[in-house]
């Protein structure tokens, strides 16, 4: 018996070893899955097309839109909010699909043309053999338009987006946006002044199109229509919150258990695992930026 347990021990350190390997590319529990709190949303009672209506099609609940050389596509929420939790079950095309952006947004810019808030999540295509990139933004009262001044930060997912659907969101409210992956807190971008927090209501966006001048590599590859149509999928929307037309006794939704928004314990630590493991760029650590313009940075 005790050198069965001997021979065994191997066996054992090998199968803790590849369990901590297994680990260490995997984020730890956030212990709260706000998705689950809110309802999905039919995409012909929640949206409309936007542009490239040719260039769209639902198949089983699940919308497809594409890019080719003659079009791209997008699509919009019909009612705009003023806070709320907004996503979407996406996937993501394989392959060569540089210079093509694939997202989920919220904006006003029809409301307030050249001067509009807008909150992003973007997937950057890429070249065959790398990684997408996913892309978090926010601009606020123009800050998008003209002059631009981005607060971007950058994330290489820990799993394949093309290999089936996961779930992207934005949780807005008067105090904080968080963006989520999979229900992980990934970014949480705080109320630090109304000069740096987007206010006015959005609505909810989602398009395909070609970003050749920017996307892959900052415009280093374009997009190849050799190897068109660009597709992405979307399917289990989700868009749920004070809407402009609410009372002002609508209470804003929150990421976590606490009423009051913010994040919990669990969920901070598993948004700075993805912080330490996956960031690839945060604006505020660019220190060829002017920060004088994103004074949130070192508030």
């Amino acid at each position: 018996m005790g050198n069965s347990l001997i021979s065994l021990l191997p066996i054992f350190h090998l199968l803790v070893l590849l369990g901590s390997s297994v680990n260490a590319y995997w984020p730890p529990s956030p212990g709260y899955w706000p998705s689950s709190k809110v309802g999905s949303l039919s995409f012909f009672k929640g949206f409309k097309n936007l542009w490239g209506p040719q260039h769209q099609r639902m198949d089983q609940n699940a919308l497809t839109i594409w890019l080719d050389r003659t079009s791209g596509s997008g699509f919009k929420s019909v009612k705009p909010f003023r806070s709320g939790y907004f996503g979407a079950n996406i996937k993501l095309q394989p392959g060569y699909t540089a210079g093509v952006i694939t997202s989920l947004y919220l904006s006003n810019s029809e409301a307030h043309p050249g001067f509009h808030d807008e909150v992003d999540i973007e997937f950057l295509g890429t070249t065959f053999g790398k990684p997408y990139t996913l892309q978090t933004n926010v601009y606020i009262r123009g800050s998008g338009d003209n002059k631009i001044i981005g607060r971007e930060m950058k994330f290489r997912l820990w799993f394949d987006p093309t290999s089936g659907f996961h779930h992207y969101a934005i949780l807005w409210n008067p105090r904080e946006i968080i963006f989520l992956v999979d229900d992980i807190p990934i970014r949480r971008y705080p109320k630090k002044s109304a000069a740096t927090f987007p206010l006015r209501p959005m609505w909810l966006y989602g398009s395909i199109w070609d970003a050749s001048s920017w996307a892959t590599e900052d415009g280093k590859y374009k997009a190849d229509y050799k190897y068109q149509p660009f597709t992405a999928q979307y399917t289990n929307f989700k868009a749920m919150g004070c809407t402009a037309y609410s009372s002002a006794r609508c209470h804003p939704l929150s990421a976590s258990p606490y009423r009051s928004g913010g994040l919990t314990g669990q969920q901070y630590q598993a948004m700075r695992w993805v912080q330490t493991h996956n960031m690839v760029y945060n604006y505020c650590k660019d220190y060829k930026r002017d920060h004088s313009l994103t004074p949130e940075c070192w508030r």
